[in-house]
Parts: structure tokens; C-alpha cells; sequence
């Protein structure tokens, strides 16, 4: 029997109606989603922090830390962070969720001991401005990021491309000890990650699937927060390296 106009009517507003709440729901749950990742990596970022500082100020820990340098379990301190991300990125799809989220803390506290001669190398007053003048871009960034309808993924292989410039870089400048070219690495590094930052936010919110599992769900947010936790990092030294003062 055919529908009348007035029966089409209610038919396609009902199927609009439909529509506009099935997308209400992959919202909600999208920012439910960006807001877990957000808060593993503040919270990654705040062990990070603690541990540093811990150990820059502890008598104890500063002395271990002294005792290591120059041998091999410095190389350990130094390189286990690395280890940890590529362990992550390699077995996160056949661990538990909770595993994850232990090796992202684990991550975070060795990252910790490995930055703690920040607090050392920098004063207290200039590591503090540096922070808040990260975190203030960081955010823009990732707002740009979750929220520009330009594709960004034209110019991630062209970012990736710089980080491994920039290390094979900074490999080169231990041997010049140049300090324009550590001026002009720590320039690159800023611009590089700032524009990582955006990216990747915008590649962890493309990524969101509403059919996820709760542990698919759980893993993915870990993942995206190592990644902005990364960036965020990153953009926070090469910043130290041109703002900061030293002691």
C-alpha cells in the first residue's frame, strides 16, 4: 500500500529522530571516552612529577642516583621508559586491561626517575613556568585536535619523519656539543610535537568505536593517553631546553 505525503512525513521525521539520538549516544560516549584518556595521562603526568621531584630532593635517592651514574644501571634507568612503551604497543591487544594500566604506571614512574635531574639541572621557579606554559599549549593543541574537521593525517608521516631527524640529530650533536644546533633542535622539537599533539588527538578520537568491549575500550584509552602523555613530554623538555635557568 503506498504511504500518503503526510505518512512520509512522520515516517522520515522518525527516521530523522532516530538518527539524531544514535549520534547523541556516539557523542556521550566519545567524550566519555577522550575524558578517560585525558585522565590517565594527568594522572601518568602527576606520578611522573612526584617521582622526580621525590627523588631530586631525597638524600637517600640522590645518592643512590650518583652511585649509578656512569655505569650500566644507568643505561637501565635511562632505557626501560623505552622498553616499557614498545612492550606496551607490542602485547596491549593479548593483555589483560588491568596489565595495561599497570605497565602505563610502572611507565610512569620510571620516567620519573629518569627526569629527576630536572629538578637538579633547572630551577624550581622556571621548571614550574615551563609546566604551565606546556600545558597551557597542549591544551589548545588537543582542543584544535578534537574538534578541527580538517583531516590531519596528511601530515602525521611528515611529523614522524622529524622525530627520527630530530633523534638522529641529537645522537650527531653529542659529539659537536654544538649549542646552535641544540638551539635549533630544541626549536624543531616544539614545533614537531606541538603538531603531534594535535594529530594524534585527533587519530585517538577517530579510533572510538561504540561497539568496543569495556576492555577494548579501557585499552584503547591507555594507549591514547601513552601517546598524548608522550607528546606532552617531549614538548615540556625541548620548551625547559629554551626557557628554562639553569641553577
Amino acid at each position: 500500500m503506498a504511504l500518503g505525503p503526510q505518512n512520509k512525513v512522520h515516517l522520515r521525521t522518525a527516521q530523522m529522530s532516530g538518527d539524531q539520538a544514535y549520534a547523541a549516544d556516539i557523542d556521550v560516549g566519545l567524550r566519555a571516552y577522550m575524558l578517560k584518556v585525558y585522565n590517565y595521562m594527568c594522572i601518568g603526568l602527576g606520578l611522573t612529577g612526584a617521582v622526580a621531584f621525590a627523588t631530586s630532593t631525597s638524600p637517600a635517592m640522590t645518592a643512590m642516583m650518583q652511585a649509578i651514574y656512569g655505569t650500566p644501571l644507568q643505561w637501565v634507568v635511562m632505557l626501560a621508559p623505552i622498553g616499557l612503551v614498545f612492550f606496551l604497543a607490542a602485547k596491549v591487544n593479548s593483555m589483560q586491561a588491568s596489565t595495561a594500566q599497570t605497565v602505563f604506571w610502572v611507565f610512569a614512574g620510571l620516567m620519573g626517575l629518569s627526569m629527576a635531574y630536572i629538578f637538579v639541572a633547572y630551577t624550581g621557579e622556571s621548571v614550574t613556568r615551563v609546566f604551565f606554559i606546556t600545558a597551557g599549549a597542549f591544551a589548545g593543541l588537543s582542543l584544535y585536535g578534537y574538534t578541527t574537521k580538517k583531516n590531519l593525517s596528511g601530515m602525521g608521516s611528515f611529523l614522524i619523519m622529524g622525530v627520527i631527524g630530530l633523534i638522529i640529530a641529537s645522537v650527531v650533536n653529542i659529539f659537536l656539543a654544538s649549542t646552535a644546533l641544540q638551539f635549533a633542535i630544541s626549536v624543531l622539537g616544539v614545533l614537531i610535537f606541538a603538531g603531534l599533539t594535535a594529530y594524534d588527538t585527533q587519530k585517538i578520537k577517530a579510533i572510538y568505536l561504540e561497539s568496543d568491549g569495556t576492555a577494548v575500550a579501557e585499552k584503547k584509552a591507555i594507549m591514547g593517553a601513552l601517546t598524548l602523555y608522550l607528546d606532552f613530554i617531549n614538548m615540556f623538555i625541548f620548551m625547559l631546553h629554551l626557557f628554562g635557568n639553569r641553577e
